[in-house]
């Protein structure tokens, strides 16, 4: 297995952990949302503050379930991770790009065609008006 394997599978590992641990060892078992987002963690918070609290602005939506915002959010996430995905595979196809471009010689065959301002050497000849010599176009 090479290192970089390794690597990856330790990584996979940690994130795996670190989704299971908290359900298996029951963190949240005491609340009565157990794994509440940090907006409701905060809202708590403010209003065993402060009860008198008034939110200075209103969501422009409210979902009219928790499944629905779920939802939404997931597309969000899902959004995103396309763009990153996008961005980043641009940018990887654009260095590898370039890494054959220089990697090859410059020989095309656009190369080996006569330039378009440059005469041909199949012109055809055509009498001068003041004698008999010909001329090339």
């Amino acid at each position: 297995m090479s290192r970089n394997a390794r690597i990856n599978a330790l990584l996979l590992l940690a994130v795996a952990a670190l989704a299971v641990l908290p359900l298996v060892l029951g963190l949240g078992d005491h609340k009565e949302e157990p794994f509440a987002g940090a907006d409701a963690e905060a809202e708590t918070a403010i209003t065993e503050i402060e009860p008198d609290y008034e939110p200075w602005f209103s969501p422009l939506y409210e979902p009219p379930s928790g499944e629905v915002e779920s939802a939404l959010f997931a597309l969000q996430a899902a959004i995103g991770a396309g763009v990153l995905a996008y961005y980043f595979g641009l940018r990887r196809g654009r260095r590898q790009g370039e890494e054959r471009a220089s990697a090859t010689p410059r020989h095309s065959p656009a190369a080996d065609a006569p330039a378009a301002d440059a005469p041909e050497e199949d012109s055809h000849e055509v009498d001068s008006p003041g004698g008999d010599s010909p001329r090339r176009n």
